[in-house]
């Protein structure tokens, strides 16, 4: 296992910055998530780390090694890519093992002791007799994870390795690495676009963007505070409501509703926050005006949930989407639209009137200009209790 730092870690082609002065702890057998959109460079800092790409600037450390220059082959690392890279002429115990008796590194005794071993831990000793056609992609994606194993590296670098399969393979595949790495316990890097994934897998995650690093906190942390309105957006299916709001003495004015802004959480510049009485900061700038941002599952039917007893407001339904466990509706209230969660079986006709209210403690604000969060109206937990979040400049 290792600890991996990277300082001020930056990637440019040309003209464009694709890494953006990176600064990230992966702590020693960790599993870390980054997840963004397409382009945001998440991919090219996973190659920076496997030395695949040379950084423009920064440094890369591994434990006490500087590797920021090093080769590939010399940084003990074993990468696994989307696209399985597995040689279709050979079987699956050559695709595990190649290479790894170059050079005298390992006996054929090891070789064959780590086969069984990797083999028996990923279930594919009855695949490594066959070739990569006669292979499921699930099949295939185990042996690629067999010959990452094998080396027994110091950190596994994993780049979007399920997004190639199907969805109840992809979900299968979830629970297999979370398992695995309980197992190995080796440090692990992993990429993806699937926020899903980044949720479900991660005990940290990364949110990037456009070759910066928006937040790093557990899966929960992002999804209950937001650092920013792009990781609000970005994080929960379907993303979070935003409505230009007005900010007048502790409540959130629209031309349609009014609803009070509890104490809660006034975001620092950190974003771990403290409590508060009031949403006025004299050191905070002009905030009369606001985004405010609430979760689809946060909105309810008022006549669902007569138990919040929160203030209630008048909308029009425009759309309906049956998910099965739960009722997508798409509203309209004034110039703003919004999604809210129903009852599966709910009656609701386009067109008509219905009443809605909404979880209290489940409340955000953004800057207009800048997106960054100043207020959720949950308390978050103490910073002593949570992990930091880092957000680049």
């Amino acid at each position: 296992m290792t600890t991996i730092t990277l300082r001020n870690l930056r990637k440019e082609f040309d003209d464009v910055v694709a890494v953006n002065g990176l600064d990230l702890t992966v702590r020693d057998g960790e599993f870390l998530v980054v997840v963004g959109p397409s382009g945001c460079g998440k991919s090219t800092t996973l190659r920076l780390l496997a030395g695949l790409e040379t950084a423009t600037d920064g440094e890369i450390r591994m434990d006490d090694r500087d590797v920021t220059g090093t080769e590939p082959k010399d940084r003990n690392v074993a990468m696994v890519f989307q696209n399985y890279a597995l040689y279709p002429h050979m079987t699956g115990r050559r695709n595990v093992t190649f290479g790894m008796n170059a050079g005298g590194s390992f006996t054929d005794e090891e070789i064959n002791r780590r086969v069984a071993e990797a083999a028996e831990t990923l279930d594919i000793t009855d695949l490594l007799d066959r070739k990569p056609q006669a292979m499921s992609g699930g099949e295939r994606q185990r042996v690629a994870l067999g010959r990452a194993i094998v080396r027994d590296p110091d950190a596994f670098l994993m780049d979007e390795p399920l997004s190639n399969l199907d969805a109840k393979l992809r979900i299968q595949m979830r629970a297999e690495l979370t398992q695995l790495h309980a197992e190995l316990g080796t440090t692990t890097v992993y990429v993806t676009h699937d926020q899903t994934e980044a949720m479900t897998l991660g005990e940290r995650v990364v949110v990037m963007d456009d070759g910066r690093i928006q937040q790093v906190d557990p899966p929960q942390s992002l999804y209950d505070f937001p650092a920013n309105r792009f990781v609000a957006e970005f994080i929960g299916d379907p993303a979070m409501n935003m409505i230009d709001v007005a900010v007048e003495e502790g409540v959130a004015v629209h031309d349609a509703f009014r609803i009070p802004l509890p104490a809660g959480n006034a975001a620092d510049e950190t974003g771990s926050g403290s409590e508060t009485e009031s949403l006025a900061d004299p050191d905070a700038g002009d905030r009369s005006h606001a985004v405010l941002g609430v979760r689809p599952e946060d909105l309810h039917l008022a006549r669902e949930r007569p138990d919040l007893g929160e203030t209630e407001f008048d909308a029009t339904v425009d759309v309906t989407e049956p998910l099965g466990d739960s009722l997508l509706v798409h509203c309209s209230v004034g110039d703003a639209t919004f999604k809210m969660s129903a009852e599966p079986r709910s009656s609701l006709d386009p067109g008509g009137t219905v009443s809605v209210t909404y979880d209290s403690e489940r409340l955000h604000l953004f800057e207009p200009e800048t997106g960054e969060a100043f207020y959720h109206s949950a308390t978050a937990p103490a910073p002593s209790d949570r992990i930091e979040r880092v957000v680049t400049d």
